[in-house]
């Protein structure tokens, strides 16, 4: 074989290489059986192409969606943000954790206002009732969207041209997260949003940057994520939601499963109200030094100064300071 490949000057002859996409005669395996060596092998051929089995893995939505694909999604689902966060430079954020239900103030002035006029016609109507006292608290507490509207400003003021030095980061919905991803888009600064998959649509607000926004089916994942590049974390009055998301982010730092970062509770008239430390380190379920795990402002400059402050005092200064 060798001494045919050699040409008449003695040197080795490189037959043409192969073309990577075809053959010049096709393999028996590349034309199916054909019907006139068995009448029914065309129609067998034909469901085992349409069996599910025989979808490649990767492309199989029904069988990644088993029980037994757990584990499979789980990585997938950390993998996909995790690439592209670094892909964009996403190294540090400042996660924004608060309310849906908390609207930019004029949303919130209609709402009362239509249910006032509702009951101009129903004055007995105790659900309508309800509804207002509920709706006149919630534009009580609007004033919070600005402060997080200017609190994500003030932090998409301190990027990079790109952007990508310091980023927000929210659940992705609206309300208070709404709010802050908004203040970044003010700045003309990156922010990240975080969604998550409910059996009723939850849409994205619009402010988010769109190759960063993200979509979970796990809570947990998500949260992991929240924290993953934490540098600081803001919570606004919330629900279910915001307080499950601080707490555990409370719990990880009291543990010290996590490196020690700012954790600020805005509004502190509502955070005392709905959850009493004090009560906890009175009736020793707390030790008392877990009360200094986070602190209150009330101010988007009193948020960002004070966050500056503490990496101050910790001799690891962000170097954002305007």
């Amino acid at each position: 074989m060798a001494k045919d490949l050699e040409s008449s000057s003695g040197k080795i002859a490189i037959p043409q290489p192969a073309d990577p996409n075809r053959r010049q005669r096709p393999l028996p395996w590349h034309r199916p059986k054909s019907g006139s060596e068995d009448p029914d092998a065309p129609s067998r051929v034909r469901a085992i192409l349409k069996s599910p089995s025989y979808v490649l893995p990767e492309q199989d939505l029904a069988f990644l969606a088993r029980d037994e694909a757990r584990g499979v999604r789980l990585q997938v689902e950390y993998l996909k943000p995790e690439t592209l966060l670094a892909e964009h430079a996403i190294r540090d954020t400042v996660v924004v954790y608060g309310s849906t239900r908390i609207s930019e103030p004029a949303a919130a002035r209609r709402r009362v206002e239509a249910l006032r006029q509702a009951l101009e016609t129903d004055r007995h109507n105790s659900n309508l009732i309800r509804e207002l006292a509920v709706a006149e608290r919630i534009l009580a507490k609007s004033r919070y969207y600005e402060v997080a509207r200017e609190f994500g400003r003030l932090v998409g003021s301190c990027c990079n041209s790109d952007g990508s030095r310091l980023v927000i980061m929210t659940g992705g919905g609206p309300g208070i997260m709404e709010a802050a991803n908004r203040g970044a888009f003010d700045a003309g600064a990156k922010s990240v949003g975080l969604n998550i998959d409910l059996p009723d649509e939850q849409y994205a607000n619009p402010y988010i940057t769109p190759e960063l926004c993200f979509r979970f089916h796990y809570f947990a994942l998500r949260k992991m994520h929240f924290l993953e590049r934490a540098k600081a974390l803001v919570a606004f009055p919330g629900g279910f939601g915001t307080i499950d998301e601080l707490f555990e982010v409370l719990t990880l730092v009291q543990t010290r499963k996590i490196k020690p970062v700012p954790i600020v509770l805005v509004g502190e008239a509502y955070w005392r109200r709905a959850v009493d430390v004090e009560f906890l380190a009175e009736e020793g379920t707390i030790d008392a030094e877990d009360r200094e795990l986070f602190w209150f402002a009330e101010t988007a400059n009193e948020i960002w100064s004070s966050i500056l402050d503490w990496y101050d005092a910790c001799g690891e200064p962000l170097g954002l300071r305007s």
